[in-house]
């Protein structure tokens, strides 16, 4: 039978075999919400790079170009790291480059698995249905902070469980933990999280709102995946 797992830091990427398993990045504080947000609002495509100068070498290309550091936008890029940035025209059908802390990363430590796709809330319901009729196992790769686990990744990580667990078989306890840990909270994921670390450092740059957009679920039906070097709309 097929299994799902849980990896809840990109540090221990290194003890899961990912060469047959579709891996799904989830970065939900914000880089995956917002690609998530991005292709429902009509963007043709988005390279996710690991740092800095990779994103401004593209944006001398002449590509548009995010970047996001601690929580901060760096100067000089045409998006920042909320969601609602992505809810503007320019996006349409544009290719944009983006590098954030934690969630560009692990996509880029995923490369050599079938198939990379991108988590969020926002997407929950059309990533499930996508995913149960897939032949390949799953792993779900948290972003976390800084090689760190944090708790609103674990959480996704556990509604993805929740909506797989009657197709996949749960094998190893960190899924198991997940699943636990959102059967617990998803009746107020709001309150849930609101001490977690990762919450008050957005809490410090007044964007509360970023917060609670970001834990909606079954927004949109888009599938962000992979395709080369560039996350495309399956």
């Amino acid at each position: 039978m097929k299994t799902i797992d849980v990896c809840l830091t990109p540090e221990l990427l290194h003890l899961h075999n990912i060469e047959n398993s579709i891996v799904v990045v989830v970065d939900i504080f914000r880089a995956t919400s917002c690609m998530t947000t991005a292709f429902a609002n009509g963007v043709g495509s988005i390279i996710p790079v690991a740092t800095i100068d990779e994103c401004v070498a593209y944006q001398q290309q002449g590509y548009l170009a995010a970047a996001e550091r601690d929580g901060k936008t760096p100067e000089g890029f045409d998006f920042d790291n909320s969601p609602f940035s992505y809810m503007v025209d320019k996006v349409k059908d544009a290719t944009i480059c983006v590098t954030t802390t934690n969630g560009t990363l692990a996509i880029t430590k995923s490369k050599s698995a079938v198939k990379v796709m991108v988590g969020s809330f926002l997407n929950l319901g059309a990533l499930a249905t996508y995913l149960k009729d897939q032949q390949y196992d799953v792993l779900i790769l948290c972003a976390g902070w800084k090689g760190k686990p944090n708790l609103e990744d674990t959480l996704f990580a556990g509604a993805l469980v929740e909506r797989l667990k009657e197709e996949f078989m749960i094998e190893e306890d960190s899924a198991l933990m997940a699943l636990r840990q959102y059967q617990n909270a998803k009746d107020d994921l709001l309150s849930y999280v609101a001490s977690s670390s990762h919450v008050r450092r957005l809490q410090r740059l007044g964007i509360q709102k970023d917060i609670a957009y970001c834990l909606q679920h079954d927004l949109y039906d888009v599938l962000p995946v992979l395709r080369g070097n560039a996350l495309v709309n399956m």
